[in-house]
C-alpha cells in the first residue's frame, strides 16, 4: 500500500477537523481530539499546525477558498434561479467530496457565530448567492435567507445521509426545491 502524500495528510487533518470543528465548535474541539480522529499523535499534528487557532485558521481558509471558487462560477449571473442553481451544484460537489467541509459551512449559517471566522465563512457562502450584506437582507427578504439555509442544510444532510444512494443531480435537485425553484 502506497504512503499517503503530504497533499493527502493535509486534506485528511482539515477535513477531520473541519467535520469535529462544525459538531463541536472551536472551543470544545481540542488538537488531542483532532489528533485521535487522523490517528496521529498530539505531538505530529503540533507539528504541521503549531497551535490549535493554525488549525482553526487552516481549516477556514480552506472552507472560504473552496466557497470563493464556487461563487465564482457564478459570478456576472443575476441573483435568481440560474445562479442559484450553479452555487448549489457546486456545493454538492463539494459536500460529496469533503463533507466536513460543508458541515462547516452549514453552521457557520446556523449557529451564533462563536469567532470572526465563522462569520468570514457565512458571508462568503451568502455572496455566492448574490447577498453581500446578510444583516440588510433579513430585514428585507427573511424568506430569501431561510430557504438558502435550509437548502443547504437539504444538501448536507442528504449528502451525508444517503452518501452513495443518491446521485450529485439528485442532490442538487431536492437543494434547489429548498430555495424555492421548481
Amino acid at each position: 500500500m502506497p504512503r499517503p502524500t503530504k497533499q493527502e495528510i493535509e486534506d485528511e487533518i482539515l477535513e477531520t477537523a473541519a467535520t469535529l470543528f462544525a459538531r463541536h465548535g472551536f472551543k470544545e474541539t481540542s488538537i488531542q481530539r483532532v489528533a485521535d480522529a487522523v490517528g496521529y499523535s498530539k505531538t505530529g499534528l503540533l507539528h504541521r499546525y503549531p497551535t490549535k487557532e493554525a488549525l482553526q485558521q487552516a481549516v477556514v481558509d480552506r472552507a472560504i477558498a473552496e466557497m470563493r471558487a464556487i461563487a465564482a462560477e457564478a459570478d456576472g449571473l443575476p441573483v435568481g434561479p440560474e445562479r442559484d442553481r450553479v452555487v448549489i451544484t457546486g456545493v454538492a460537489q463539494l459536500a460529496i467530496q469533503r463533507p466536513g467541509a460543508v458541515a462547516l459551512l452549514l453552521s457557520a449559517l446556523m449557529s451564533a457565530p462563536e469567532s470572526d471566522m465563522l462569520q468570514q465563512v457565512g458571508a462568503v457562502v451568502f455572496a455566492a448567492f448574490g447577498i453581500t450584506d446578510p444583516q440588510c437582507v433579513t430585514e428585507i427578504d427573511p424568506p430569501r435567507m431561510l430557504r438558502i439555509v435550509g437548502a443547504l442544510g437539504a444538501l448536507a444532510v442528504t449528502a451525508v445521509a444517503l452518501q452513495e444512494k443518491v446521485t450529485l443531480d439528485g442532490i442538487v435537485e431536492v437543494s434547489y426545491d429548498a430555495l424555492g425553484h421548481h
